[in-house]
């Protein structure tokens, strides 16, 4: 397992994240624990969750686990926003809440410090000021070491960069966004701003919940049983079936094997490692059910996809351009 510098701090982060989301829900904590021990002994160092996960309970199964362990060897990162209760301050982005949310989350954690605070999605209920702020004060009072976003649009983020900068406040480190072979939209800003200020890219739902985790190949005509793309085509999931069963997804699965089956590694593998190589990102966020599951994507490190296989997944799934990304393009390519 190799280890890059988050954004421009200088701290650093496993280039697998392992993400908790799954703790207490799909997996026991017997389970979760026994996958957070193998990615540590793989040489992870880097665990994601949120307060909203499970409501608390994948926070608490992290901090069970972290009692027994050297804290100081360890990144761990959570997330507020989301609804955590029933009142009307038990969500958002409001100094009330955060300052409540982040001692319900060291608790949780049992912990005295949080290395990654972040926002889970943009509040438009909240002044930005007051949001960035209060996370400015966390870094000062030693809760919290760095703080990132997660799910902001282009103009969001950079907002929030050049506010922080202007006043002196402690800046976002990093992006959690959706990313993945099949979801490519960040690309048209959210990387270039990441680039042109700093911030690690540390991509949720590598994936796509499954669809590229070798378990889907052409000619299928519903979701595999008993999996989360069956479970999103009955909830309504933005992963779901209906979603991306689309020629689009096909021609990048079919793609996705060949490239597989020449680099003699599995299908997971190759899609997270095309993320890895990909410009601006720090580290895949992985999600496993299962230490099966965990081990397979564990096999994306210590390797790499060769520049011709890197053109040909990125060439196949490259989205189409809506407007002004499109017109813009074609406008560059005019001028050369």
């Amino acid at each position: 397992m190799q280890y890059r510098y988050l954004g421009r701090t200088g701290m650093k982060v496993s280039e697998l994240c392992l993400g908790a989301m799954t703790f207490g829900r799909e997996s026991t904590e017997a389970d979760s624990i026994q996958m957070m021990n193998r990615f540590v002994a793989a040489g992870g160092n880097f665990i994601d969750t949120a307060n909203v996960y499970t409501r608390g309970v994948s926070e608490e199964i992290v901090g069970r686990w972290l009692r027994n362990r050297n804290r100081d060897e360890l990144v761990i990162a959570t997330k507020a926003r989301f609804p955590m209760g029933d009142g009307p301050n038990d969500l958002g982005l409001s100094r009330k809440h955060l300052l409540s949310a982040v001692e319900d989350s060291l608790r949780r954690l049992q912990t005295d410090y949080i290395d990654l605070y972040q926002v889970h999605c943009w509040d438009p209920g909240t002044p930005l000021d007051e949001t960035l702020t209060t996370l400015d004060t966390l870094v000062r009072s030693g809760k919290v070491r760095y703080i990132g976003a997660s799910n902001y649009s282009g103009w969001q983020l950079q907002k929030a960069v050049d506010t922080s900068r202007h006043q002196g406040w402690e800046p976002f480190s990093c992006l959690q966004p959706l990313y993945n072979l099949l979801d490519r939209s960040l690309e048209w800003e959210l990387v270039q701003v990441c680039q042109n200020e700093g911030l690690g890219i540390i991509p949720w739902s590598p994936l796509r919940g499954g669809w590229l985790s070798g378990k889907y190949r052409r000619g299928m005509e519903a979701p595999v049983a008993g999996t989360r793309i069956e479970k999103a085509e009955q909830e309504g999931w933005s992963e779901s079936w209906s979603a991306y069963n689309t020629e689009r997804t096909w021609n990048v699965l079919d793609a996705l094997f060949a490239v597989a089956e020449e680099a003699g590694k599995e299908p997971v593998q190759v899609a997270l490692r095309w993320l890895l190589q990909r410009p601006g990102v720090t580290a895949p966020i992985i999600g496993a059910r299962t230490l099966a599951h965990l081990e397979s994507n564990l096999g994306a490190a210590g390797w790499e996809l060769t520049a011709e296989q890197m053109a040909r997944l990125t060439t196949v799934s490259e989205p189409d351009l809506p407007y002004p990304y499109d017109f813009i393009t074609r406008a560059a390519g005019a001028r050369r």
